[in-house]
């Protein structure tokens, strides 16, 4: 068993649709090496859907966060303005400058005051 956990290694697969789209994640799989890894990537993936590119990653090679860096990512400050939801009470006030607003009966004249 041992020795069946150092032959196989996890390979990571992205692609994209497009030669414009961004990579997406696809799936995990399994392989003795790097070339078998992109077969079989190809194999199980590029049959399904069109695919303008492939990148196969051994999981080894990527790095995650370990639980202090997850923490420094947690915001000190208050930073409702940087985001769209900062600014909800606009629509309101938006709406009550529009109904003050003249209409063209008013401008022209004729207001019916």
């Amino acid at each position: 068993m041992a020795g069946e956990k150092t032959f196989y290694q996890e390979y990571e697969v992205f692609s994209k649709r497009t030669p414009t789209a961004s990579f997406q994640h696809q799936f995990s799989l399994l392989a003795p090496n790097e070339d078998m890894a992109f077969v079989l990537a190809q194999e199980n993936f590029m049959r399904r859907e069109p695919v303008a590119d492939i990148w196969i990653m051994n999981r080894k090679h990527i790095r995650g966060l370990n639980e202090e860096e997850k923490m420094s990512l947690s915001r000190i400050d208050n930073k409702d303005y940087r985001e769209t939801k900062g600014y909800g009470y606009l629509r309101k006030k938006w709406r009550e400058y529009e109904q003050n607003m003249l209409d063209e009966k008013e401008i022209l004249g004729g207001g019916g005051k």
